[in-house]
C-alpha cells in the first residue's frame, strides 16, 4: 500500500536587519508539497506556481535532492529509490523568501513523517543545516516564529519564540531575481569593530524587546551595519523603501534575507506602509509588490496524509 504525505512550509526573512546569519522568522506565505516514496528508481516531479518555468523536475530538483539526503542518512535510500512529488510554491525564486529553505525542509519533513519520523526535529535542522550551508532560513522553517540559531563544532542549534507583539511584515518584492551568491560577494571579509558593536547592541535589543513586547525599544532595532550597506548598490531604491516605510509607521525595515525584498515590520497601517514601498520602488523604475504577512507559528506541519 503506498502512503502520500503533504507537507506545508512557511517562507522565512533571515537577518531580520541586525542578526546577520543568525536571526530568521516564519511568514504566512506558504509552499507545500505532496510526497509519495517509491521503491522502485522512478521519479516524477509536478510544480505549479513560483519558478514553475525554471525549477528543474528532475535528479537537479532540491527537494528531491533533500528526499536523498534524508534517506541516506536513514540508511533506507536502497529501500526506497523514487518517488512522486507535487509541489505548489507561493514563496518567491531568488527574492529573499527562503525559497531554496523552503524546499529543502518540505522535502526532508514530508519524508520523515513516511519513515516514521525515524528523526527528530533537532536532527532534521541539523540534516536541512547541512544541506542549505546555514540554519538562519531552515531554522524558521522548520519551528516557525522567530528563531535564533548558532553552529558550534558544525552542530546547528536554535532557539525560537512566537513575538509578545501583534506583529505584521510587509514585504515589498521587486520584479528582479538577485542570487545569494552574488549578495555575498559583494561583502567585505572584514569589518570595523563599531560596526560589529553596532549590530551586537541591535539584534540583542531586538530579541529582548520581542521576547518582553516593548514596542519603545523596536524603533532602531532593525538597524544594520555588517550586510546593508554594502548590498545597497544591489537593490535599486533600497534607501528610499526603508524610509518610505518609517514614514507610514514601520517599526523598522530592512533587507530580506539576501534582497532584493524588502520587509517593513510594523503593528499598525500596514496598507498604507505597503503602498508608500511599493510607490518608492516604482520612483526608482523598479516594479514591486507588496505582500503583508504575519509571522508563522508553527512551522512545517503535515496538511493530509493519504494511504493509496
Amino acid at each position: 500500500m503506498e502512503r502520500s504525505i503533504t507537507i506545508r512550509v512557511p517562507g522565512t526573512s533571515a537577518n531580520c536587519g541586525p542578526g546577520f546569519d543568525t536571526l530568521g522568522v516564519a511568514c504566512t506565505i506558504y509552499n507545500d508539497i505532496t510526497l509519495s516514496l517509491l521503491h522502485e528508481p522512478d521519479l516524477s516531479i509536478e510544480l505549479e506556481g513560483e519558478g514553475a518555468e525554471n525549477i528543474p523536475c528532475d535528479s537537479r530538483n532540491m527537494v528531491w535532492r533533500s528526499i536523498q539526503t534524508l534517506l541516506t542518512r536513514a540508511h533506507k535510500d536502497k529501500e526506497y529509490q523514487g518517488a512522486r512529488i507535487h509541489m505548489v510554491n507561493r514563496v518567491p525564486l531568488s527574492r529573499g523568501l527562503g525559497s531554496s529553505a523552503s524546499a529543502i525542509v518540505s522535502g526532508i519533513k514530508a519524508a520523515n513523517v513516511l519513515i516514521d519520523n525515524y528523526f527528530s526535529r533537532a536532527e532534521l535542522l541539523q540534516i536541512a543545516t547541512d544541506i542549505e550551508g546555514h540554519p538562519d532560513n531552515v531554522a524558521p522553517a522548520i519551528y516557525g516564529g522567530f528563531t535564533v540559531s548558532i553552529v558550534e563544532n558544525h552542530k546547528a542549534e536554535s532557539f525560537s519564540f512566537v513575538p509578545r507583539i501583534p506583529l505584521q511584515m510587509v514585504v515589498a518584492v521587486p520584479d528582479f531575481f538577485l542570487s545569494t551568491k552574488a549578495a555575498r560577494k559583494v561583502l567585505p571579509e572584514k569589518v570595523p569593530m563599531q560596526d560589529a558593536i553596532f549590530n551586537i547592541g541591535r539584534s540583542s535589543m531586538l530579541v529582548a524587546a520581542l521576547i518582553k513586547g516593548n514596542i519603545r525599544f523596536l524603533r532602531h532595532a532593525f538597524e544594520d551595519a555588517l550586510h546593508q550597506p554594502y548590498r545597497e548598490s544591489l537593490i535599486p531604491g533600497m534607501a528610499d523603501v526603508i524610509k518610505a516605510a518609517k514614514r507610514e509607521g514601520a517599526l523598522g525595515a530592512c533587507i530580506s534575507g539576501a534582497g532584493p525584498c524588502i520587509i517593513a515590520y510594523t503593528v499598525e497601517h500596514p496598507h498604507e506602509v505597503a503602498s508608500a514601498m511599493e510607490q518608492a520602488f516604482a520612483k526608482n523604475s523598479v516594479k514591486a509588490k507588496a505582500l503583508i504577512l504575519d509571522v508563522d507559528r508553527r512551522g512545517a506541519h503535515i496538511l493530509k496524509q493519504d494511504e493509496i
